[in-house]
């Protein structure tokens, strides 16, 4: 082939590549758009993020639904699980005398403050005596956008399946008000793990 021929088809060789190379990144977009887009057809797999900040979750693997029994708002009104239908729950039970209690709730602040306004509720229920009622009150005044909430009888982490025995333990569960997974014992919920654990069951489909 004569150097002429070669010279006349460089351009056309390079034209082909750089159509490629365009319709590949198009593609590429294409997906991205999609995978943000489209939900996915099954509940998520959540064992990916036992690390970090989740180092100690635990991912149940059999269906638990949600106890029945009523604790109290900040006014004394009765409140079920139940009455937050539809949104993903992070359930936490603590105590004014649980010292990593106190540590890991401005985490839960964060997570709280970052998925407001969304399908998405964390509930720091206080399983602390009558006479300490002020004190929570006051510390998860300090931890806003939480509310305050309060087990009077100290029997709803009794209630879980199996018992949350030891405090702080945070009990996870999806739209559909089935627990997915649990940590006993402190976390950081203001973790990308913790971020990505409620972003994963917010994207499952109801």
């Amino acid at each position: 082939m004569s150097e002429v021929s070669r010279a006349g088809r460089r351009p056309d060789v390079l034209r082909w590549a750089i159509t490629v190379a365009i319709l590949l990144g198009a593609l590429a977009v294409l997906y991205v758009i999609l995978s943000a887009v489209i939900k996915p057809n099954g509940p998520a797999n959540l064992a990916s993020l036992k690390r970090g900040g989740l180092e100690k979750l635990e991912v149940v693997t059999a269906p638990k639904p949600q106890p029945t029994a009523s604790f109290k708002d900040a006014g004394g009104k009765d409140v079920r699980l139940a009455d937050f239908k539809g949104k993903v729950l992070v359930v936490n039970f603590w105590a004014t005398w649980c010292a990593p209690c106190k540590v890991e709730m401005p985490t839960l602040s964060r997570l709280a403050a970052t998925y407001r306004g969304q399908d998405v509720a964390v509930i720091a229920v206080s399983i602390d005596r009558d006479d300490k009622d002020g004190e929570a009150r006051v510390f998860i005044g300090k931890n806003r956008p939480l509310d305050y909430y309060r087990d009077t009888t100290g029997s709803l982490p009794f209630l879980m399946d199996p018992p949350a025995l030891g405090m702080p333990t945070t009990v996870v569960y999806d739209r559909k008000g089935v627990e997915r997974a649990r940590v006993s014992g402190e976390a950081d919920w203001g973790s990308p793990e913790a971020m990505e654990l409620v972003r994963a069951l917010l994207a499952e489909p109801r």
